[in-house]
């Protein structure tokens, strides 16, 4: 549909003119338009290619874990003395229970230590201080796992848990929770830093404006209308311990077996470092027939435990998120 209304028209030093207005000069010129058209095409790859290969990762974890479940004995996956793989003893118990573990006192750690850096970051550092501060943050999430690692097993394994009812220089679920926890705060100060900022200032100042002192500001303003992202940040902190495989791997306290315990100052193996721990980078993994197809199968439970998570977590933060 085209039209031939004159409208006025005007460029700087000329004088105004009346021109046709029609729908081909409104669409742009063609160079743009093929332009746009191909970087709507690039971006549209890129997420393909993002899909595809989520998909080929699915297609690899879900074929051999179904061998395993197939193939298996179910007696020798629960209730046995242990993990045992290479023998044909895969006990999920106890990958279970380490990983419970681990992650609670990762999370004793990181929740507290994170929400009480961001709450400062947020609303009590003066800006020189934030300047000096929230780099410092983003270097310790920048640090690789493994030193995490090393720094659990030569030192708070010995300094930290021998003195809070563990044995020294060992490592032990305790040793890796508490490494995996400091390598968590970043994160939980990072994403609940931006939540609480995301919270408008006029709140804050109807607050103030009613006599609440900083404090009560903060506790019964900020955080509750800032909740849904808090609870997003310790969602993914959850995902992000759980999931951790060098640090667990290297102050857990086993090797690529673990006998079942309930104990946290004990050794064991969570199933990140399970799978670590046994995988050789290649298929030819010595053990027992379904030794291989094992660790497709913990990482499948990983998976569904880490996707339950974060849909739980989703639909939380979906009922209870203000808008403002």
């Amino acid at each position: 549909m085209q039209t031939n209304e004159p409208v006025s028209v005007g460029a700087s030093g000329s004088a105004r003119q009346n021109v046709p207005l029609t729908t081909a000069a409104l669409a742009g010129s063609p160079h743009r338009l093929r332009k746009e058209n191909l970087i709507s095409k690039l971006m549209y790859g890129a997420a393909l290619v993002s899909v595809v290969v989520s998909g080929l990762i699915m297609y690899a974890l879900f074929s051999e874990a179904w061998v395993f479940m197939r193939d298996v004995d179910w007696a020798q996956t629960w209730g046995q003395i242990g993990w045992f793989p290479r023998r044909g003893i895969y006990d999920m118990p106890t990958l279970l229970i380490a990983s419970f573990w681990t992650t609670l006192i990762a999370m004793v750690v990181a929740a507290p230590l994170g929400l009480g850096a961001a709450i400062y970051l947020s609303e009590y550092a003066r800006s020189s201080h934030r300047a000096l501060f929230k780099p410092i943050l983003e270097v310790l999430a920048g640090i690789p796992s493994v030193v995490f690692g090393f720094f659990a097993l030569l030192w708070l394994a010995p300094n930290v848990v021998a003195n809070i009812g563990g044995a020294g220089g060992r490592g032990s679920m305790v040793a890796a929770g508490l490494g995996v926890g400091i390598l968590t705060i970043p994160l939980v100060a990072s994403i609940s830093e931006d939540a609480m900022a995301a919270v408008p200032k006029s709140l804050r100042e109807a607050s103030a404006g009613l006599g609440a002192r900083k404090a009560v500001t903060t506790l019964r303003v900020v955080l509750p209308a800032a909740v849904s992202g808090l609870v997003a940040s310790m969602i993914v902190a959850v995902s992000r311990a759980l999931g951790e495989t060098m640090v667990v791997f290297m102050a857990g306290g086993a090797a690529d077996a673990a006998v079942r315990t309930i104990t946290p100052y004990d050794g064991s193996l969570t199933m990140p470092a399970a799978m670590a721990s046994l995988a050789s980078g290649t298929d030819q993994v010595v053990g027992e027939g379904l030794t291989f197809q094992s660790l497709f199968f913990v990482g499948l439970v990983l998976f569904l435990l880490t996707l339950g998570l974060n849909l739980i977590g989703d639909r939380f933060v979906a009922r209870i998120r203000e808008q403002y």
